[in-house]
């Protein structure tokens, strides 16, 4: 297909250019997978080995060390890798996608396209590793013969609202990143700091009533909680209140992150 480019033509045929450039969006993607994998001594195991090692830990800890309560009559282990699945989706997709367009800036500076594929297609890769790393939870759920209920039918809208919930604050620091090379820098610390302040080792039932609003704005509240729900069924903690707050932060952040990135995507080529 070949494009002409006029004044005012990116602006008014955006969305309409993301449908046409598709098969870019999945070049982009299979190029990514394939970059993650290639030449690695454990290759896909390491999507396994990250989160189920990370679950160990935050189970010695809270779960033995600290005695937090686990939901309902779920093994602890089994609620913390429940928690751990579409937080390490979170924390992988933000961290990858804030470089995207540094790492493709030769691409970028040659060739139009809509720039929002690139962050998204970075996004999609991530979710590859999650469905990946989901293995080990069925795996669990048959070691603990541990049957979920009918909320199950539900995962799939809440692995939706973790794409975008990961999307948002993804393309939002991605155009930062690339005005403001520093930020490569904070992020890991943000990724680091939301771990501890999201239900990811504990419950959300061991916050305080007082501080369940405040705690609700992490929108990874919402995911991770409703995730759990969904694997743990009736016996996990699932406040609708605390969901509706996380959702609308969501929302948020998600329009704040595409709107921030189109209004700084006509200088990218220019600051790569």
């Amino acid at each position: 297909m070949r494009t002409i480019l006029e004044p005012g033509r990116a602006e008014k045929n955006y969305w309409q250019d993301l449908w046409h450039y598709r098969e870019l969006f999945q070049v982009l993607a299979w190029r990514d997978l394939s970059v993650r994998y290639k030449q690695t001594i454990i290759g896909v195991a390491w999507a396994l080995i990250r989160p189920f090692l990370s679950m160990i830990i935050f189970t010695v800890i809270f779960g033995m060390v600290a005695k937090l309560p686990t939901e309902g009559s779920a093994p602890y282990a089994l609620m913390v890798f429940a928690g751990m699945l579409p937080w390490t989706f979170f924390a992988t997709a933000l961290s990858d996608a804030s470089n995207s367009l540094v790492s493709n800036s030769n691409l970028i500076s040659k060739v139009y396209f809509p720039r929002l594929i690139v962050p998204t297609a970075t996004v999609v890769v991530a979710l590859v590793d999650f469905f990946i790393s989901f293995v080990i939870l069925v795996g669990m759920m048959i070691w603990y013969r541990y049957v979920p209920g009918w909320q199950i039918l539900l995962l799939p809208a809440f692995v939706a609202l973790a794409f975008l919930g990961s999307l948002g604050p993804g393309l939002w620091i991605t155009a930062l990143n690339v005005k403001y090379r520093d930020f490569r820098y904070v992020i890991p610390f943000m990724v680091q700091f939301g771990l501890y302040i999201s239900p990811v080792g504990f419950s959300s039932t061991v916050i305080p009533e007082k501080w369940r609003l405040l705690y609700s704005l992490n929108p990874m509240v919402g995911v991770i909680d409703g995730f759990r729900w969904c694997v743990l069924g009736g016996e996990s903690a699932f406040d609708p209140r605390s969901f509706g707050i996380s959702m609308a932060v969501t929302a948020f952040f998600l329009w704040l992150g595409i709107r921030q990135f189109r209004r700084m995507e006509k200088s990218f080529a220019d600051l790569v």
